[in-house]
């Protein structure tokens, strides 16, 4: 599906939004969920990535097709190896298997468990005989995807001796590490975090309780951008949002306030207001905690008319495509002046964006929803549109909210 975005000129809005929640905590909670079914959840991700990890957990064996879920891979991984009797092959899209599991594999053989590749030696399918897992020390290096930590975290808690995780190296996306021991801690599971060794002991019970997921502030991230490219005063409203956030992504409250959109928390919403015009500059971040971001930062950058700096992006290669080079090749059709290296993008200022060009998505839900406000500024086709909905299903209705106008095109 091909879609054509455009907005009037000088476009304001006043808009509400409900965002549902975060696909992160959710498919964490949802494993957790899974160990322990004393622990029921609310407003949980309605993305497919969370639907996946859902059909994923229920599976009793056999095989197990996660398609493009990259979490669910990972953390399934490490649930199906440690359960007990229950064997699995878990395999994804093609794309899924160029994505590397080597270090979590070795991981969890590390720890006892019995796991064999299928294809290439790294690589999903694998083919998974649970067992118990008594060892309970391991080392891991932490500079390649935090959600190999986590799905060791998460699964801590049911292993016979609970687990001591060594970490090595310099450690990537550390929110996303804390948001797995702050699950944890809110179910009353007792972990610590010294230096570089994560500690979480075994859980012998757990009494029944409720867990309210917050809403996503991945999915944020693309009305953050909208709003930046908004005429003044215009505002729109999210919920459900909290200050005290596990989500590193949160980070964009204080990142878009460099693109002139404060932001405000009134009970359970935030609102993002467009209070000024940024002035002209080389805007440079840091996005080793939170890379999700990139794609959204750089496009908001670009239709501003700003240069931006962006490092620490070195795990954007492994994702759903090669998250640099998408942005290279679709910012460079649509005018821009822009280098990638294997961790950076620096993006040129005062380009113009050209009119009515096609951006092509490479599979990838952020490369959507990064490019579309964009239409703030100019006419602009979405190919593969529907990709979307590995995060955001509601995400083109979402946005005709704020009097995006959306046409199918052929």
């Amino acid at each position: 599906m091909r879609l054509f975005l455009s907005a009037p000129a000088r476009h304001h809005f006043n808009s509400e939004v409900q965002i549902t929640g975060s696909k992160s905590e959710s498919n964490r909670l949802l494993l957790l969920r899974a160990l322990f079914p004393q622990v029921q959840i609310r407003n949980l991700s309605n993305s497919d990535d969370t639907g996946l990890m859902q059909k994923g957990l229920s599976a009793k064996g056999g095989l197990v097709d996660i398609h493009h879920a990259g979490t669910a891979m990972r953390f399934l991984t490490a649930f199906f190896a440690s359960r007990d009797g229950i064997e699995v092959v878990l395999t994804g899209s093609e794309r899924m298997k160029d994505r590397p599991i080597k270090i979590l594999v070795e991981a969890l053989t590390d720890l006892g468990a019995q796991i064999e590749y299928l294809g290439k030696k790294g690589y999903p399918p694998l083919k998974i005989f649970g067992k118990k897992l008594s060892k309970s020390d391991t080392t891991l290096p932490s500079d390649i995807s935090s959600q190999y930590i986590s799905a060791l975290l998460l699964i801590a808690p049911s292993l016979q001796n609970g687990l001591k995780l060594r970490l090595e190296g310099k450690i990537t996306s550390m929110p996303y590490i804390k948001m797995s021991c702050g699950l944890l801690n809110e179910l009353g599971i007792s972990t610590t975090f010294d230096k570089n060794i994560i500690t979480v002991e075994r859980a012998d019970e757990m009494p029944d309780q409720v867990i309210t997921v917050e809403s996503d502030w991945s999915s944020a991230s693309y009305f953050y951008s909208f709003a930046a490219l908004a005429t003044p005063g215009s505002s729109i409203r999210l919920s459900s949002y909290k200050k005290d956030s596990l989500q590193g992504d949160s980070i964009l409250s204080k990142i878009y306030e460099a693109f002139g959109v404060n932001t405000t928390f009134e009970g359970h919403s935030i609102v993002l207001k467009k209070e000024s015009q940024p002035e002209p500059q080389l805007f440079s971040y840091d996005l080793a905690d939170a890379p999700d971001l990139a794609q959204t930062i750089a496009v908001s950058c670009f239709g501003l008319r700003l240069g931006c700096d962006l490092t620490g992006l070195h795990t954007l290669k492994i994702k759903e495509t090669d998250r640099l080079e998408a942005l290279q090749a679709e910012l460079t059709k649509l005018g821009a002046s822009i280098e990638t290296t294997d961790d950076r993008l620096i993006l040129a200022p005062e380009s113009v964006p050209k009119a009515g060009v096609v951006i092509n998505t490479y599979h990838d839900h952020r490369m959507a929803m990064a490019f579309a406000p964009l239409a703030m500024r100019t006419g602009i086709y979405i190919e593969d549109a529907g990709v979307v909905s590995k995060s955001y299903p509601d995400f083109w209705d979402d946005i005709r909210l704020l009097g995006i106008e959306i046409n199918e095109a052929s």
